[in-house]
């Protein structure tokens, strides 16, 4: 039997390696029993954010010495998806094509199919395009910031919507996640993200503007089409945060002292 999470300490290292067990396919996560909670890991995750984008952020500094910027891009863009398993992009594929659901309950059996349709493949592409577009924009220490600023604003994202939106369902990620949300440490995480990243200088408050703004529209567009919090929309909110950072700094990048 794997090891529990003391559900007294919703931000200790246990925390921690569950969101990384839980958000990476890296070694050194921790993988608790059934009595776990994802909701006691949920405050780690810009952290978790932070690394991935510090690991593709290095592997794009080290890229664009001896690759075209937009190859560079394609792959790190590639390796932040294989060190995740895809799991936000599911997210989007499956937000994406439940928007074409006629009516909610139609809308929340389609997100709960793993087959990906037509609004989902487009979804994905245009996402996708958007960021290398983006990220070939910025030189390789530019974009090392970048990449560690968007997949950790991007998950901060992700935390506004846990704490701001109810769940469509019983069932699912959206509601493990909610169930038992330490709500005052959340928000704390939050508030720290953003001071952190207004500290930064401009760019840093522009950045985390961006995905408040997309999580502001992700918000009210989960609540009128599926009435609520879904594992999906997170992942739909987390990817469009990490897009909306890439393209915010890729569009300061000629600014002076952007970072």
């Amino acid at each position: 039997m794997g090891r529990s999470l003391p559900r007294s300490s919703p931000m200790s290292m246990f925390g921690f390696r569950y969101a990384w067990a839980f958000l990476t396919r890296l070694p050194g996560g921790l993988h608790p029993d059934g009595d776990g909670r994802i909701s006691a890991a949920v405050g780690w995750f810009p952290v978790v954010g932070a690394v991935i984008g510090a690991i593709t952020g290095a592997a794009y500094l080290g890229a664009v010495e001896f690759l075209d910027p937009m190859l560079a891009a394609v792959a790190v863009c590639g390796l932040g998806a294989i060190l995740t398993g895809g799991f936000h992009e599911d997210g989007l594929a499956d937000t994406a094509d439940a928007l074409g659901g006629l009516n909610r309950d139609r809308r929340l059996e389609i997100m709960s199919d793993s087959r990906i349709g037509t609004f989902g493949a487009l979804a994905l592409i245009l996402v996708t395009l958007g960021k290398v577009g983006a990220l070939q924009e910025l030189n390789g220490t530019e974009g090392l910031i970048a990449l560690v600023a968007a997949h950790a604003l991007g998950r901060k994202g992700a935390l506004v919507l846990m704490l701001t939106l109810g769940r469509a369902s019983s069932v699912g990620l959206g509601a493990t996640y909610t169930a038992d949300l330490p709500r005052s440490r959340v928000s704390v995480v939050v508030v720290l993200v953003f001071g952190i990243a207004a500290l930064s200088g401009a760019a840093g408050l522009v950045a985390s503007t961006a995905v408040l703004a997309v999580a502001g529209l992700v918000a009210v567009l989960a609540r009128r089409r599926f009435g609520g919090l879904t594992g999906d929309v997170l992942g739909a909110a987390e990817q469009l945060g990490e897009l909306a950072v890439l393209v915010a700094l890729s569009q300061l990048s000629d600014a002076p002292a952007w970072f």
